[in-house]
C-alpha cells in the first residue's frame, strides 16, 4: 500500500514525469521504498484512475510527449489520511540473517565471503549517506520540512551504522568458529 504514498509524496514535493519520478526515486524515495519504473508507471495509471493525480496539461498533443502529473485534493487528503493512520512495525526479514541460521546446521562455507561483501556494501551505503547529510543538510538548515527529511536520512545512517558494526562483529565471531571455512 505504501508505494502509491510514496509517489503522492513524491509528486506534491515536485510536479514530474514517470521518468522524472524514476530517477527522483533512485536518488532519494528509493533509498528506502523502492520500486521500478513498470511499477511506477503502472501506479501513475491507478492514481490518475482514482483521482487522485491529474496529468497536467500541454501545449502540445500529448502523443510521444512525457506527461507531468500534479496530485489533486483527494491525493493529498489520502496522503493526510495514510500518514495520520497507526501502522505496526513489520517483522524484519533478511536472506542474509536466515542463511546464517541455516548455516548452523549445513555448514558454513561461503557464509565468511558474503559476510566480507556485504560490509563492503554496508560501508559504501553509510559513506554515501553521509555525504548526503553534508550537502543537503548544512548547519541552519532546520526548517520543519528539512528537520523530517534529515530523520529520515538519519534512519538511513544509522541501519547502515548498525549493519557494519554488525557484520565486523560476526566477521570477528566467524573467525573464532571451530571449522568456519571460507568459501
Amino acid at each position: 500500500m505504501s508505494l502509491p504514498h510514496a509517489i503522492l509524496t513524491a509528486l506534491l514535493e515536485k510536479p514530474s514525469s514517470g521518468l522524472e519520478l524514476t530517477r527522483r526515486f533512485d536518488r532519494s524515495i528509493g533509498y528506502f521504498w523502492s520500486a521500478t519504473h513498470q511499477q511506477i508507471y503502472r501506479e501513475l495509471g491507478r492514481l490518475e484512475a482514482e483521482g487522485h493525480i491529474r496529468a497536467l496539461p500541454t501545449e502540445q498533443p500529448a502523443r510521444g510527449q512525457k506527461k507531468s502529473y500534479e496530485v489533486l485534493p483527494a491525493g493529498r487528503a489520502e496522503l493526510q489520511r495514510w500518514t495520520a493512520a497507526a501502522q505496526d512495525p513489520r517483522p524484519h526479514r533478511d536472506p542474509l540473517l536466515l542463511r546464517m541460521r541455516a548455516a548452523a546446521v549445513v555448514g558454513t562455507e561461503g557464509i565468511e565471503a558474503d559476510l566480507r561483501r556485504h560490509l563492503t556494501l554496508h560501508q559504501r551505503q553509510l559513506a554515501e549517506y553521509e555525504e548526503i547529510e553534508k550537502r543537503d543538510f548544512p548547519p541552519g538548515r532546520d526548517s520543519a520540512q528539512d528537520r523530517l527529511r534529515h530523520l529520515v536520512l538519519r534512519a538511513g545512517i544509522d541501519l547502515e551504522t548498525f549493519w557494519t558494526q554488525w557484520l565486523a562483529h560476526a566477521l570477528e565471531e566467524f573467525a573464532e568458529l571451530p571449522g568456519a571455512e571460507d568459501g
